[in-house]
């Protein structure tokens, strides 16, 4: 069988095990709770070169290849604190990897190395009240002044939002250009006239904050544009693959989790009589659940190494081949990962609607995976136009 994984990942997923067992998992509960966890986490796992694994050294990461963020992905959630995890993904897989695709030397000396050190926390800076899946709808604009950019507007559903020291944040430099008017800047949160607005609630991910951001009259230098002008869309459709198939990935090793926890669940649970496990009924849902994982992940895979051929091998951009798979492999994930939660909570019984399970977590915490990136509805849209239909 076909295996990607080198003895230099496995000890790399070992050390990302270890962390999520020892620095998240024992404290889950208390942050859920408390609707928070402390920033310092991000330090932590940067000095074990876990933010950096697939930066290329230059950048300050470890050189490794994309299948070192895989492994990433699939060891975090055995912290059973889905907030975390994705505080962390979004640190290294969705706010920056533009730094790295674009970034100077100066850009990435000032934000992306000390991003993967974790002494500075990203956030991306993307959806607006009027626009989230439907990216060309975004309404902050940036206008050139002198050697400046002068930014107005706001962002809504930022993960990170309330705690980073930057953003990567997408403006409209040319409105009346729609998608192909857009520019990413790098925007320190400490720049006058940028406001953190409330900390959403949400219905799961509790330990993540998820913040509004509004921009008055928020002034940057040049120097803080990120890539060509108006080429912003174009560069977001790529960074938008590694967020995407990060989902898919970290969504279907929860799933894992969620069966083999739900399983021990059922070998001591007894109903009349014997194991709830043992009831037939049930033995058909989890070979049910087992098989379609397992599909799932070797399409996941087979998404993977295209993307790190793409990527990595290549050292070019993502091809619409890729792009077609990884929509696909996102909404295979959202779907499965629903639907497993769903039977496990049900598995559960009572139990299951009971907050100190955490299988009730994992439900609710799963259902983000068919919105945040792209609902499942405009992947569907989208693919259907890659495809010509």
């Amino acid at each position: 069988m076909w295996n990607p994984y080198t003895e230099e990942h496995e000890h790399f997923r070992k050390t990302v095990r270890q962390f999520a067992e020892k620095e998240i998992a024992p404290f889950s509960d208390e942050w859920e709770k408390a609707k928070d966890f402390p920033s310092e986490l991000f330090k932590k796992a940067g000095q074990l070169g876990i933010l950096g694994a697939h930066y290329s050294e230059a950048c300050g990461g470890s050189g490794g290849d994309y299948w070192f963020s895989v492994a990433k992905a699939q060891e975090l959630p055995r912290g059973r604190c889905a907030g975390v995890t994705m505080a962390l993904l979004v640190q290294t897989d969705m706010a920056t990897p533009v730094i790295a695709d674009l970034g100077t030397p100066a850009q990435i000396d000032e934000f992306l190395k000390p991003a993967l050190s974790g002494d500075r926390i990203a956030a991306i800076g993307v959806s607006e009240p009027g626009a989230g899946s439907d990216v060309a709808g975004i309404r902050t604009v940036a206008k050139k002044d002198g050697g400046d950019y002068v930014l107005n507007g706001q962002k809504t559903f930022i993960t990170n939002g309330a705690r980073a020291s930057f953003v990567t944040l997408l403006a409209k430099t040319n409105p009346e250009s729609g998608a192909h008017g857009c520019t990413f800047f790098l925007l320190p949160t400490d720049t006058k006239g940028f406001k953190v607005g409330k900390k959403l609630e949400k219905i799961g991910n509790h330990a993540s904050d998820t913040a509004e951001l509004w921009l008055e009259d928020v002034r940057i230098p040049e120097r803080y544009r990120l890539g060509e002008e108006n080429m912003g869309f174009m560069y977001l459709m790529q960074n938008f693959q590694a967020e995407r198939l990060i989902g898919a990935v970290s969504g279907i090793a929860g799933a894992r989790f969620a069966i083999e926890f739900s399983r021990a669940y059922g070998e001591q649970r007894v109903v009349f009589g014997k194991p709830l496990i043992k009831r037939e009924v049930w033995q058909h849902k989890f070979v049910n659940m087992y098989t379609k994982v397992e599909m799932a992940q070797a399409f996941v895979d087979k998404c993977v190494d295209a993307y790190n051929t793409d990527k990595y091998e290549n050292r070019g951009n993502v091809s619409m081949e890729t792009v077609k798979l990884i929509s696909m492999a996102k909404i295979v994930a959202g779907e499965l990962v629903a639907e497993v939660m769903d039977t496990c909570l049900q598995f559960h019984g009572g139990w299951g609607y009971i907050e100190e399970y955490p299988i009730a977590r994992a439900w609710r915490d799963a259902r983000l995976l068919k919105i945040g990136g792209g609902t499942s509805e405009t992947m569907t849209y989208y693919l259907a136009k890659l495809m010509g239909l």
